[in-house]
């Protein structure tokens, strides 16, 4: 993944779509702090993709142990 695409910023509604999940479940998971809390910009909630993309490889470094 290239630099640009790694810090591309993405609403909870994308990021919901690429773990799939809904957005409900989206904010449970970061309320439980399984997905890291929003970086805030003028008001909207925003999240790296990187850091979507951790989350899976976190969940598959977990399944693998």
């Amino acid at each position: 993944m290239d630099a640009i695409a790694e810090n591309r910023l993405v609403r909870d509604s994308e990021a919901a779509g690429i773990l799939g999940c809904s957005k409900a479940t989206f904010w449970r998971r970061v309320a439980d702090g399984t997905i890291p809390k929003p970086l805030k910009i003028g008001g909207m909630s925003r999240w790296p993709t990187s850091e979507i993309f951790a989350v899976i490889e976190a969940a598959k470094a977990q399944r693998e142990n």
